[in-house]
């Protein structure tokens, strides 16, 4: 058959896969940068304010002290400041503090040791092997993988770590029959719904109890609640999604784009899936790959690691590897160049949603949108004053992805207000984190969701389409459990 007479519109054969991964909907540098963009326009329209700082032993930080806010003179930002923000988002230029730059490194050695690993041909035939012995079953992975990923998230807020994971999930979730946006929403949403329902969860609850001036478990059981029933709504999404677009292709969000994610993803494909056996050094290989990510859990949740140890960590596996592998020093540094090299648009990515943040930091406008939502929460009764709160910190959150930063920003100011409406301080403190958590998981200035998004080559209007009913239940649902708290 010639490249004319291929169906066009079948989900299996595009007519151009590569072309067909673009969207008519602007890329994430796009987006991003026109969010820069508009962040700054606002400086020139909200008025800049600042609350006092005092240090807090117990959260470990300057926190906004209550009844100090002020109005300061405005540093609206300009054309300069704008075309800085992408560099500003991974590093300050001035004082030259780190900004996001570590994720970015991180991003890099990562896709440096998968490149590594894909040399050795483990991964691939180790899928091969896995779908011979899951034929049948492969449904069953959803809710296992999205369980391990949401204990993750509630018990060390599991979020920019999930970024290593996508590039090994999403060929075996294709090899399975499923689409690239079934292996997308297992991480993201997974380990999203546990941050959403944080039992335990150091850099959201923790923090926020703290700065709200409670002990971390006031409010616990109804954490539980949140953290159970979300993931079992998310895990029966999911599992609805995937076996709807196994038994139908065309039902995919990104059927056009089937067929060059297999390219992409399966290289070779998927025909020899019943053949494929490991050898002794591929098995290695594997191992070492697999105590790489149990090291490097264990690190993050006991030993106090972040990027720069994750980093190294993933560094020396690949030099490992390429060793075991007997790939040779040309191959194992060109290997791991190549992989770096595929990652490189996910480290630009981390650097424009960081710049947003940085230009809000810069206009001085954080503290007066803080200061106008501490003003139209006063004198509410119990259930308006919960809602809205969860409602503030949903807007709150687009602009402050980061669940410690926002604990920090809004939990002294908005937290003693909750005895004014006789409303308990934890009740906030899971509207904060719930709200957080939602927004996360499609917010475009965070770099978890665009990173995962560009890792898995779905656009950002693919997943908004795939999503968004799961959204509207979920905001239901975190509505009725805060409610039904505030009454009991």
């Amino acid at each position: 058959m010639t490249e004319d007479e291929k169906p066009a519109a079948s989900p299996e054969t595009p007519a151009n896969p590569e072309n067909d991964l673009a969207s008519r909907f602007p890329t994430a540098y796009t987006i991003l940068f026109c969010l820069i963009v508009l962040v700054a326009a606002l400086t020139w329209i909200i008025p800049a304010g600042q609350y006092e700082r005092a240090m807090n032993e117990e959260v470990g930080r300057e926190v906004a002290v209550p009844g100090t806010y002020e109005t300061v003179d405005p540093n609206p930002q300009g054309f300069v400041d704008v075309m800085l923000a992408p560099t500003a988002g991974f590093y300050d230029p001035d004082s030259y503090v780190a900004n996001a730059i570590d994720v970015a490194l991180f991003v890099l050695f990562l896709g440096g040791f998968l490149g590594v690993m894909n040399a050795t041909g483990a991964i691939d035939t180790g899928i091969r092997s896995a779908m011979r012995h899951l034929k049948g079953h492969e449904i069953w992975m959803i809710p296992i993988l999205m369980v391990l990923f949401a204990l993750g998230g509630t018990t060390y807020g599991m979020a920019e770590e999930t970024l290593a994971f996508y590039a090994i999930l999403i060929p075996v979730i294709l090899a399975a029959g499923y689409d690239a946006v079934t292996g997308v929403a297992i991480i993201l949403i997974g380990a999203g719904i546990g941050v959403l329902g944080s039992t335990i969860n150091p850099f959201a609850t923790v923090i926020a109890a703290n700065a709200a001036g409670i002990p971390f478990t006031d409010g616990i059981v109804l954490r539980f609640i949140l953290l159970i029933g979300g993931l079992l709504i998310c895990i029966g999404y999911v599992m609805r999604y995937a076996h709807r677009v196994k038994t139908d292709p065309s039902r995919s969000v990104v059927a056009k784009q089937w067929a060059a994610h297999k390219k992409l993803f399966l290289k070779d494909g998927d025909e020899e899936i019943h053949s494929a056996n490991l050898t002794t050094t591929q098995i290695i290989a594997l191992i070492i790959f697999a105590l790489t990510f149990a090291v490097m859990i264990w690190g993050v949740s006991s030993q106090g690691w972040w990027m720069a140890r994750m980093g190294a960590l993933f560094f020396g596996a690949a030099i490992v590897i390429g060793i075991v592998a007997r790939l040779g020093e040309k191959k194992l540094t060109g290997s791991f160049v190549d992989g770096a090299r595929d990652l490189l648009g996910v480290a630009l990515v981390v650097g424009l949603a960081r710049g947003i943040v940085v230009i809000m930091e810069q206009g001085m406008i954080a503290d007066t949108i803080l200061h106008s939502a501490e003003t139209s929460l006063g004198g509410l009764p119990e259930l308006a004053f919960i809602n809205l709160m969860f409602w503030i910190e949903v807007g709150m959150s687009f602009f402050v992805p980061s669940s410690s930063g926002l604990a920090v920003l809004s939990m002294p100011i908005l937290a003693p207000l909750a005895d004014f409406a006789n409303v308990g301080r934890d009740l906030v403190v899971t509207a904060y984190q719930s709200a957080n958590g939602l927004v996360n998981l499609i917010n475009p200035t965070f770099a978890v969701v665009v990173g995962g998004l560009a890792i898995g080559r779905v656009s950002y209007d693919r997943w908004l389409a795939f999503i968004w009913p799961l959204l509207l239940i979920l905001t239901v649902f975190i509505s009725v459990i805060i409610s039904v708290g505030t009454l009991l």
